[in-house]
């Protein structure tokens, strides 16, 4: 294609800090924390607080915590930094249904013409976290900013995020689930599908026992249409061990084929481990039939 013969200034690509990616490329992404505030507490999501960290005042809190968006300020000095060393700059942002990050970051972008371009990925943690990935793969493909982003525009609709919780009392804490709902899903060992849908967490099914959950979430995917191996996978765990992930992999293995040996793993953060809770599985792809 034309675009890839094109020359092109060098990208840096910038998240922000609720796109959560897999170890070998964060080094490649400059993020842009959000704060996170526990009971009048701020901190800078991934700078003073680590995902660990943030998990474990989760549990001890009767309170969910909130997040507040990066000024456009915050933005614009990572833009700043990355223009001045001769980059181009792409942005992969959470949904803007689910945050003022986007919004921020068009703005700081306004004050960089034809060197900024902002993309919302229309999604969450790994659902984020896959499209910024999909992003690095075309700066090696030597795509310019502008023609990334139309890229990423186009098969951001390919993604899909499925989620197994291990819990209900976190969906009942953020008032997205009645108390009694809540307390009998705990009584009767029902694990809750849930996927991300225009910017909200939306029920698809409900399983009882941790097996038959397994099979539901593997179905969900199926029903999706199913995985595009081809382009990035992403798993991601709430909490603070990844044995129900692990787990859930062995009992799904037909899915996983010959893949799973190089299967990337991550730790969810606050965008979705707020309302999930601790103990939740999920899986972000890219539906084939597409590419």
């Amino acid at each position: 294609m034309n675009e890839h013969k094109k020359e092109h200034r060098p990208v840096a690509v910038v998240v922000d800090s609720t796109c959560d990616t897999s170890a070998p490329l964060r080094p490649r992404l400059r993020t842009v924390p959000l704060t996170v505030n526990f009971d009048g507490e701020e901190f800078l999501d991934g700078v003073t607080i680590t995902t660990r960290q943030f998990y474990e005042k989760l549990i001890e809190s009767d309170a969910l915590p909130t997040t507040s968006q990066p000024s456009p300020a915050a933005f614009a000095a990572v833009f700043r930094e990355e223009i001045a060393a001769g980059r181009d700059v792409l942005v992969v942002t959470v949904s803007s249904q689910l945050s003022g990050t986007h919004q921020s970051a068009v703005l700081a972008a306004e004050e960089f013409p034809g060197r900024v371009f902002v993309v919302d990925s229309t999604n969450a943690a790994i659902g984020a976290g896959v499209l910024a990935e999909l992003a690095l793969r075309l700066v090696d493909e030597g795509l310019g900013a502008a023609g990334i982003a139309a890229r990423l525009e186009r098969e951001r609709e390919d993604i899909r995020l499925i989620a197994l919780l291990d819990t209900l009392e976190y969906l009942h804490k953020g008032g997205r689930l009645s108390r009694t709902a809540a307390l009998a899903g705990g009584m009767l060992s029902i694990k809750p599908v849930v996927h991300l849908k225009d910017g909200a967490i939306e029920l698809l099914g409900k399983a009882r026992g941790s097996r038959r959950a397994n099979n539901l979430l593997l179905r969900e995917i199926e029903a999706a249409g199913g995985v595009d191996f081809d382009r990035p996978l992403l798993l991601g765990y709430t909490g603070l061990s990844d044995l129900l992930l692990q787990k859930y992999i062995e009992d799904s293995a037909p899915l996983w084929q010959d893949h799973r040996g190089a299967l990337p793993v991550t730790g969810i953060g606050s965008a979705i481990g707020t309302h999930a809770g601790p103990g939740a599985i999920a899986v972000a792809f890219f539906r084939r039939g597409r590419g």
